[in-house]
This record gives C-alpha cells, structure tokens and sequence, in this order.
C-alpha cells in the first residue's frame, strides 16, 4: 500500500481564507508544503491530496508529518519520539 513520507517534523503555519478550497500534501513529497504541488501523481505515489474548504479566515498549524491523526491540522504527533527519530524523506 502507498505510504506517506515525512515533509517536515514541525507544523507549518497558514492563514487560510474563508471559503477558498486547499489541497493539503498527502504523500509528503510535495516541495509546497504543506500544499500538493502534484509529486503524488507525477511520481506514481497512488496517494492524492486532502480537498478541503476553509470555513472562516484564520491562522492554523498544518500538518508536515503526515502522521497526524486530524489531517490536514497538526494534532502534536509531530512531538512523539518516532517522527523525531524519523528521516525526513522516510515513512513512519
């Protein structure tokens, strides 16, 4: 089966704008983290990105692990001890 890799070991923070439409990087090989710049399908991952549209304009902390248990927001995950022994490039 496809597995993520890790992007990054902290969250990224965005402002997303009410009602606009996001694709957040599934696969972690995207070079616009924490958004898909299309590395899942140009490289044959068999992932595809999260859609998902902003309910209000605010600041948040997506996700760059891919481990998070509410994708596409960081939920800490990142802090465990397996993604910090983790290689970036690596699935968990």
């Amino acid at each position: 089966p496809a597995r993520s890799v890790v992007a990054l070991k902290t969250p990224i923070k965005v402002e997303l704008v009410a009602g606009k439409t996001y694709r957040w990087c599934v696969c972690g090989r995207s070079k616009k983290q924490p958004f898909c710049d299309g590395s899942c399908f140009f490289q044959r991952t068999g992932l595809s990105p999260l859609k998902f549209k902003a309910q209000e304009t605010r600041m948040v902390a997506l996700c760059t692990c891919k481990a998070t248990q509410r994708p596409p927001y960081c939920d800490g995950t990142c802090r465990s001890e397996r993604v910090q022994k983790a290689e970036v490039g690596s699935p968990l």
